[in-house]
């Protein structure tokens, strides 16, 4: 191994190395073509950087002043590749490494200047390399190494074409090396096509896949997949979770649910700008959030230090990518927990998905709300800070508040504030239990706020204000109707007074809204613009609004003033008509029953076929002649007809 690696191993702590990075550094493949299959968390990343140092040094103690790229590291996402060049940053620093990155989502000026200043090693995601390489902003004539890591995810993602055309772009007597957690065909014919008499090393770890991580199911209702998440966050309180959503949609959903109930929850997805997503992982890694929502493709790689717990809020689309996954904890022999939400629907899949993968799980249910309380309690009596001393600072005030309160006040006060650091736990119906039905509110006072539509009002907005103004639970507000200039809101009788109390006689709630108690139900008016219904659920007219030419109820008279005169027709040539052509009478049509029809409608087709031909001719039918159209559907202009007197015997 080169002294100055030696050197930053010892300094960042290394006492033994994974076993895919022993077998890299085999003297017998210094610079040979690898490709390298092992698990995730092996600590791959560390090894092609020991792997490609024979090639870029040789028996050089530092590198040469940097003018054009080494080595070219290749991953399939941003935050891989950024990580990529800390990791290498550090362990090529004694050697005088330059490190340059090339990723989307980044000012690409800034990374020309990067470039022409000089770089040894360029970490860079396919899509950006290429750019660069077609602007002509980088040369790539010295490259000694390639590095593919993740190369299975990369075609995954679609960057064959991408791959392909960079690696026809790098000299021929180059050191290629693909890395990756299988190999599936595809990964194999990329190798046999750019790689020169590669060596195959399957590094194989001497405990099984994921034995650091503990696999457990929680069998969850549908409908409280949500608070089986904050459950088990409140339950295990890691100081860094991972919670994995399928779209982008759930993941801004969820860390907004999150963020309501009280956690330092940051949303990683695709649709972030590369800034946000930075800022994101750093959060992480800075201890300022405590849990990540992500997707698949935007966790992808990524290693955040105490990672102790991952959550499954929706099942993965197959086995390899529950191993990546779960593989973001249990890394570098730390031990980790993934915990799999599965409900009645999905259970079957979570089997196969955990049979695929060949892992076992422990299955359950999920932390209920009294399970989170006496987790609590059991943390709260363990903490080693009861044993230990006052310092000369807090024996100030530990003899105030014993002045002041009493041990038993001093101990129910504690855990009241205590109560308030912490979002409490939801409560969770089994997994087979039927939702309740909906319960009769009951005598309710009804209040308007100041603001509606207009103001952007919005009942999850109005409902936790009105909680936090007033002291309510959720059960203790009723209706909330939002209107275009203010809000009304419905709060049980037995609630009111405190609510009141709370808010205090000035009846200001936060940013200036102004709550009104009123002395009846609010006229809310008609709720849209449909006709109005009956008890029954049927459509009926209003008074007043059944104009000219409406039906008129059964057994009731037409108005004459109303009533249709259908003996006369104003239109041109109306008087000319057949007796065959003109429209039934009135009678005919009446007397007629309505047939619902049954199944859905036939398929529309070609307008000329001979089906819709044939519909139209039985509308035309029915319906009186009108203008006629033609075969394509579409009307046809009809030659003026000459009228009485002007030619026309």
């Amino acid at each position: 191994m080169h002294p100055a690696l030696r050197a930053a191993l010892d300094d960042r702590g290394y006492t033994t190395l994974t076993p895919v990075q022993t077998a890299v550094l085999d003297p017998a493949l210094k610079g040979r073509d690898l490709l390298v299959s092992a698990q995730t968390g092996s600590g791959k990343t560390l090894g092609f950087g020991l792997a490609i140092a024979p090639t870029l040094l040789g028996d050089d103690e530092v590198f040469a002043p940097g003018a054009t790229p080494l080595a070219v590291v290749i991953a399939p996402t941003r935050e891989l590749a950024l990580q990529v060049k800390r990791e290498l940053a550090w362990l090529y620093a004694g050697a005088g490494a330059v490190l340059a990155s090339c990723v989307g989502g980044m000012d690409m000026r800034d990374e020309r200047r990067a470039l022409e200043r000089g770089a040894h090693i360029v970490a860079a995601t396919p899509g950006r390399l290429r750019d660069h390489i077609t602007r002509g902003s980088i040369d790539l004539s010295t490259v000694r190494a390639v590095v593919l890591d993740e190369a299975d995810e990369m075609l995954d993602l679609g960057f064959r074409e991408e791959l392909e055309f960079i690696l026809e772009q790098l000299p021929s007597d180059r050191q290629t090396l693909l890395f990756s957690a299988t190999v599936p065909p595809a990964i194999a014919a990329l190798a046999k096509g750019y790689q020169n008499d590669a060596e195959r090393i399957v590094a194989k770890s001497e405990t099984p896949q994921h034995d650091d991580i503990e696999y457990r199911v929680m069998t969850v209702a549908d409908r409280d997949v949500d608070n089986a998440v904050i459950n088990t966050l409140r339950y295990h309180e890691a100081p860094n979770a991972l919670v994995f959503a399928n779209t982008r949609a759930m993941v801004n959903r969820l860390a907004a649910r999150l963020s309501n109930r009280g956690f330092n929850a940051v949303a990683l997805s695709g649709e972030l700008s590369q800034a946000e997503r930075t800022h994101a992982l750093q959060a992480m890694r800075d201890g300022r959030a405590q849990v990540c929502v992500a997707t698949d493709v935007a966790a992808r790689g990524i290693d955040l230090p105490g990672l102790d717990l991952v959550v499954h809020a929706e099942l993965p689309t197959n086995q390899e990518t529950l191993l990546h996954r779960s593989g973001r904890t249990g890394r570098a022999g730390r031990k980790g927990v993934s915990v799999l939400m599965a409900t009645p629907r999905t259970r079957r899949k979570a089997e196969r998905l955990l049979g695929w993968a060949r892992v076992k799980a422990e299955w359950g249910t999920a932390p209920s709300a009294d399970d989170v309380r006496a987790m609590d309690e059991e943390r709260l009596f363990s903490d080693p800070a009861w044993q230990e001393p006052a310092t000369e600072e807090e024996q100030e005030s530990v003899a105030r508040l014993l002045d002041a309160f009493s041990p038993e006040q001093i101990a129910t006060g504690y855990l009241r504030l205590l109560h308030t650091l912490r979002a409490p736990p939801e409560e969770l119906a089994g997994p087979g239990d039927k939702p309740e039905p909906v319960r009769d509110f009951g005598p309710a006072t009804w209040f308007a706020v100041s603001g509606g539509r207009d103001a952007g009002a919005e009942p999850r907005r109005l409902l936790p204000m009105l909680c936090k103004a007033g002291g309510l639970s959720k059960d203790d507000i009723g209706a909330i109707r939002v209107q275009q200039d203010r809000s009304f809101v419905q709060i049980r009788d037995e609630a009111v007074a405190g609510f009141l109390t709370c808010v205090g006689d000035s009846m200001m709630l936060e940013k200036g809204a102004q709550l009104t108690r009123l002395a009846s139900p609010p006229d809310l008016g008609a709720r849209g613009a449909g006709p109005a219904k009956d008890n029954a659920g049927r459509r009926t007219a209003s008074p007043g609004r059944q104009g000219a030419g409406a039906p008129a109820s059964a057994g009731q008279e037409p108005d004459p003033a109303t009533k249709p005169d259908r003996k006369r027709d104003d239109r041109p040539g109306a008087g000319r008509r057949k007796a065959s052509d003109r429209a039934p009478a009135e009678s005919d049509t009446a007397a007629r029953p309505y047939r619902k029809v049954k199944g859905p409608p036939p398929p529309k087709g070609k307008p000329s076929s001979k089906k819709n031909r044939a519909r139209a001719a039985a509308a035309l039918s029915v319906k009186g002649p009108g203008k006629p159209r033609t075969r394509a559907g579409t009307t046809r202009r009809q030659p003026k007809r000459p009228g009485p007197g002007r030619g026309e015997s």
